[in-house]
Order: structure tokens, then sequence, then C-alpha cells
């Protein structure tokens, strides 16, 4: 545990310095989904470069893909790339890592533009499975504020009809999205209470941004049997970064140099506070 809390906040520091350098990508929600894309790819999922064709890997989608720069990074330090490439080329002409996940870059499973797509095609992919007789399990994260989007609910309404056990979905509810709260903007209420009346396991997680926590979620959703397990995972937007943090602002947003150089002491900071707990 010790190990992932370490390698989200190094993590934090690839992002924040990613997007310094293309003066570009969605830091709030990068520094919110973090810990949840950590502790999948460094500790539940069952992938790895060496498995990019391996028929039973598992699937991972980032529906909520304008915070590619997050993914980018765990991927490079996943070993799927080097990833300074990713660092220093995000955003820039001719690069592989644009921003949105694109099947360009290896490990990534599935293009994503417009948000609320990520779920129906995680559904595809586990009822692929079942159908197949595979054991690979299908990953989906998606935002809080992309759950206004319709096509959600058809996905959540197939998942549950076909019980899709193999099947978890988590939302980074951050709160916060480009124009405001998620409350403000378009109020999706309770999803717990939507997700089970689609005949989904949920798991609420306290602190999205907890290793632990995240890990004993994932631990559950995969022994669940006979229905899908959605994980809500309560993330605090900009998290590590003083000034970023719970502001609507920092959806996406270009750094001073002063800002910079703070960001990166206080993330600094925070990894030697985490080392000297161990």
């Amino acid at each position: 545990m010790d190990a992932l809390k370490k390698e989200a906040w190094r993590l934090r520091k690839d992002i924040i310095e990613m997007v310094h350098i293309s003066r570009a990508g969605h830091v709030g929600g990068d520094l919110s989904v973090i810990d949840i894309l950590t502790v999948l790819y460094f500790k539940v999922m069952n992938v790895g470069p060496e498995k990019v064709n391996d028929p039973d890997r598992d699937r991972f989608l980032l529906s909520k893909g304008h915070c590619a720069d997050a993914l980018y990074c765990v991927l490079g330090e996943r070993g799927y790339y080097d990833v300074q490439e990713a660092i220093e080329t995000f955003s820039q002409f001719g690069s592989r890592f644009i921003g949105h996940p694109n099947t360009e870059v290896p490990g990534v499973e599935m293009n994503s533009g417009s948000l609320g797509h990520g779920l129906s095609v995680g559904v595809g992919m586990a009822l692929a499975a079942q159908m197949d007789g595979r054991s690979y399990r299908t990953y989906v994260v998606l935002g809080d504020g992309e759950m206004a989007e319709g096509s959600n609910f058809e996905g959540m309404m197939a998942a549950g009809h076909y019980k899709l056990d193999n099947l978890c979905a988590t939302v980074d509810v951050n709160r916060l999205q480009i124009s405001g709260t998620t409350e403000e903007v378009m109020n999706s209420a309770d999803l717990a209470d939507k997700f089970r009346d689609f005949g989904w396991n949920v798991i609420e997680v306290a602190d999205g941004n907890d290793c632990a926590q995240l890990v004993q979620a994932y631990e559950a959703a995969a022994e669940y049997k006979g229905k899908p397990s959605v994980v809500l995972a309560h993330t605090v937007k900009g998290k590590g970064v003083s000034f970023m943090e719970n502001m609507a602002s920092w959806h996406h947003g270009v750094m001073t140099e002063e800002q910079y150089e703070q960001a990166v002491r206080e993330l600094e900071a925070a990894e030697k506070r985490e080392e000297a707990q161990v």
C-alpha cells in the first residue's frame, strides 16, 4: 500500500510537468482521478506491456477522456513506453499523445472523444467476455459531470439486465465540472440509488484519493457475483495542489511559472511526508 501511495504522488508530479510544458490538459480532474488509476494499473488489473495482445487481459476504458494526461502518465510509468515522451510531447503537433485517449498509444483500448460513450462500450466488452467464456474483467472510469449524458443510463440498464458481474465502473465524484458544481450544472441527485435501480452492486468510497480504501472496494467488486459493480469514489478535484483543490476554474488551466513551482514544492513535500510515515 505504501508503494501505491508513493506512486500516486510521483504521478502527480508527472502530470504537473506535462500540463505545464504543453500549456494544455485538464489538471483538476487528472489530480482527482490519479489514485484510482494508480490502484487499477499497479494493483488490481491483469494488464501490462507484455499483455497488450493477450485475449484474457483486463480491459480499461477512460470514459472521462479529457483526463488523458493522467492516463498517459500512468501507462508510461507502467512500462508501455517512455513516460518522458508523453510528458514532453503531450498535445504538441504530430504527437501521438493527443488530448483524448487514442489507440495509437500502447495500452489504450478505445478512442475517447465526446463523453458518455465509455460505459456502453464497456458493457459490450463485458458481454463479449461472457459469450466467449473469457476470464477478463472490464473497468470503466467516468466523471460525475459526465453522468448527465443519457447514454450512460442505457449502459447502466443493459449491464444490470445482463448481470455483467465482470464489469466494474468507477465514478470519479469530485463534484465539479467545467462550468461549476455538478449540482448546479445538471443535478444527477443520488447516483447510488440510480445504479441500484438498474441492478448494480454499489460500493461507496468515502475518500476516493485513499489507495487503501480503493483497493478494498475493487477487491469487494471482484468477489461480488450476479450484478455489475460500481465504485463511487468521492475525490477532491485538484488533489495535492492547494490552489487547485475544489476549484472549478482548474478543470483546465494554464499555470504561471510561479504556480508551477509552488505545485512542485507542495507535491514534493507531500511525497516526503508519505515516505516519513512508512
